[in-house]
This record gives structure tokens, C-alpha cells and sequence, in this order.
């Protein structure tokens, strides 16, 4: 294992925090218990004094067919999953191309995009290294409890790349903002979404600064260019007394605070 400086202003997809030291985990380490692990900072909002933070090295991005199985490390990025996937004529992963990330962030949240989530594909994943079974592992919407750190998962092999599937998810981008950001800020709460509770109260495209409540989706925070974490810490408060005390539902962050 080694130390790397991480700009996470640069780095992160909300644009947001500071350089930072994380300690890279190569192949054969004894992962620390003390530190947060960070895949591709998609979902994350990193504070000025974050967790003692940690990152899966490259050792861990790979991807390969083993029999009926494909395994994949779990550092690997969802673009170049979806690029194998196409190149091999593998279907069931044409989603993955809406959810930027690595594997091992989509595992630790069954990240999906509705009615797709990465549990409804996996066979198995290896939690510290061991290989335990889906049935095995507690998970249901935007949460799994993997008791540990994933470093890889098997998923079984379904001939068939769809490209018009993959295009018609693309084409949803449409409907989110282009601005940095950390994708849905919020789970949808049950039978309704957080984006519509977030408008009906009145915050669509309010601002504390240079971050903002999304003109285009809701539940997007955008960054409109040098935004902090204190604004978007703010606004993320606000959203929730405002929905709770009009509509008595507690949302819950998808992005992590760190």
C-alpha cells in the first residue's frame, strides 16, 4: 500500500473539497478498518476534514470471463465495463453506462436506474476475501450491507448486448443537469421522489452561494463553479426541514458526507 494526494476539487464529480492524502490498497494488503473507502467519488461530498479515507488501486480494475462467469475487480469504471461488455456481446450491463463510477461503489449502494440495479445481475461479490453469495447479503433499494470491503464480483454470463437499450438509457441524460454534481442527492422516498418534494417546497433552483438546487432535476446540487462544502451542506439541511416539516417525510441522503 502507498499514499496518494488526491485533489478531490478536481477529482470528485461535484467538484468539491481539497487535496487530500488516501492510502492506495494494492493486491495482498490487509485492508485498514479504520478508513472510508472511495471508489470514483461520484456520490460523495468530501468535507475540509474528512475520515481517513482509502482507495482500491488498479490492481483491482480488471475484468474477465471465467467459464460462465464474468469477474470483475471492484476498482473497475462502470464506462469500461459497459465497453467490454459491447466488444463481447454481453448483455444485462447496458445501465451501467447512466451510473458513473466503479463497480465497487455501485455494490456498496445496489446503485441502479429504475428497474435496473446491479444486485438484480450479481451472482456473488468478495467481502474481504471471501466470496459470499447474493442470497447471502442483505440489500434492497440504494443499500446493501456488505460487512466489509468488496474488492470483486461474479456476474453470470447472458449472450446479447443491446444497443438500443443502452441508447435509450443514454438518451435520459437529458433530463439532468450538465453542471457538476453528485447525481441524486436524495433516495426517492416510498410511492413518491425527492425531486418532486423538493420543488413543491419551493428550493428548485435555489442558491447559497455558487451551489444550487437544480433549475433542470431537483434533486440534483449543482456546482455552478468554486462552490464549498458548508453551501451544499446548507442546502441539503434545508431541503430536508422544509419536506419534513411540510410533508412529515425524513428524506435521506444518496450522497455520502464524509
Amino acid at each position: 500500500m502507498f499514499y496518494k494526494t488526491i485533489d478531490f476539487s478536481k477529482y470528485s464529480s461535484i467538484k468539491i473539497g481539497q487535496p487530500t492524502e488516501v492510502l492506495m490498497i494494492e493486491k495482498g494488503d490487509i485492508i485498514p478498518t479504520d478508513r472510508y473507502l472511495v471508489g470514483g467519488a461520484n456520490n460523495l461530498l468530501v468535507s475540509p476534514n474528512p475520515t481517513p479515507l482509502m482507495m482500491l488501486s488498479k490492481d483491482f480494475a480488471f475484468i474477465e470471463q471465467d467459464k460462465d462467469m464474468l469477474v470483475i475487480g471492484a476498482a473497475m469504471p462502470t464506462g469500461r465495463i459497459v465497453s467490454y461488455c459491447k466488444k463481447n456481446d454481453i448483455g444485462d450491463f447496458e445501465f451501467c453506462a447512466k451510473l458513473p463510477g466503479t463497480l465497487g461503489g455501485m455494490l456498496a449502494m445496489n446503485a441502479g436506474l429504475k428497474s435496473y440495479e446491479i444486485f438484480n445481475i450479481l451472482h456473488s461479490i468478495e467481502i474481504d476475501g471471501h466470496w459470499i453469495e447474493k442470497k447471502d447479503i442483505p440489500y434492497g433499494y440504494r443499500y446493501a450491507e456488505l460487512s466489509g470491503i468488496a474488492t470483486a464480483a461474479k456476474f453470470p454470463i447472458h449472450k446479447g448486448f443491446s444497443q438500443d437499450l443502452l441508447d435509450e438509457l443514454l438518451s435520459l441524460r437529458n433530463n439532468q443537469p450538465h453542471e457538476p454534481s453528485a447525481g441524486s442527492a436524495f433516495k426517492n422516498p416510498a410511492n413518491d421522489y425527492a425531486g418532486r418534494l423538493i420543488e413543491a417546497v419551493g428550493l428548485k433552483g435555489i442558491k447559497k452561494g455558487v451551489m444550487q438546487w437544480s433549475e433542470v432535476h431537483a434533486n440534483f446540487l449543482v456546482n455552478l463553479g468554486g462552490g464549498t462544502y458548508e453551501d451544499a451542506k446548507y442546502l441539503l439541511d434545508l431541503a430536508k426541514e422544509r419536506v419534513e416539516a411540510q410533508f412529515g417525510i425524513t428524506l435521506q441522503e444518496e450522497v455520502k458526507l464524509l
